[in-house]
């Protein structure tokens, strides 16, 4: 995850990886997931640093791990309940209002995050789209972005959170690809 491997346009193996094919389902085993996260509202720019493809002849892998036949899927995410990122400190966001005190060091956010895999003219990337609802008390949007305020660094897409936004997902894939390795 938030690194940009390579597969010939239209496969699901070669590439980065001769051998190891991207995943299609969670009952496949020896297989790849592997995405670079973009809000749908700020895509990859012409300067992005992932997910653009140095060949003609090569695209990104995207797997959704919310839908790893394709199409959107729910995200299950654990974000960092104060706002910590791998890039260090972040302003804290209150995640329900009236802000209250979260006493674990995670917070899950059913319903708001889908995403699907995507691809402009600059890359191939997993499209995450936040559904906030002004009118509950959850909070209406994540953090996560490199850059403070309105000065998002947009080819960074929500790199700093891949990992976080797809954890649960993640899990389950792997519960399921354990199962299925054990049978055999």
């Amino acid at each position: 995850m938030g690194a940009t491997m390579m597969v010939p346009k239209g496969r699901a193996v070669g590439g980065t990886f001769k051998n190891i094919p991207v995943c299609k389902a969670a009952s496949q085993t020896g297989c790849l997931i592997t995405f670079a996260s973009f809000r749908s509202t700020i895509p990859p720019p012409a300067n992005t640093l992932f997910g653009a493809s140095p060949s003609p002849d090569l695209v990104a892998a995207c797997t959704n791990p919310a839908a790893l036949a394709g199409g959107s899927g729910q995200l299950h995410a654990y974000l960092n309940a104060d706002g910590q990122t791998v890039a260090g400190p972040a302003p804290r966001r209150p995640w329900v209002t009236p802000d209250r005190p979260v006493e674990t060091p995670y917070v899950s956010v059913p319903g708001l995050l889908t995403a699907q895999c995507a691809t402009n003219e600059h890359a191939t990337y997993l499209e995450v789209t936040v559904h906030g609802n002004p009118s509950d008390p959850r909070a209406d949007d994540i953090g996560g972005d490199v850059g403070a305020g309105p000065q998002i660094q947009a080819n960074w897409g929500l790199h700093l959170i891949d990992v976080h936004l797809a954890i649960g997902n993640l899990l389950d894939i792997v519960g399921q690809q354990a199962k299925n390795y054990l049978k055999k």
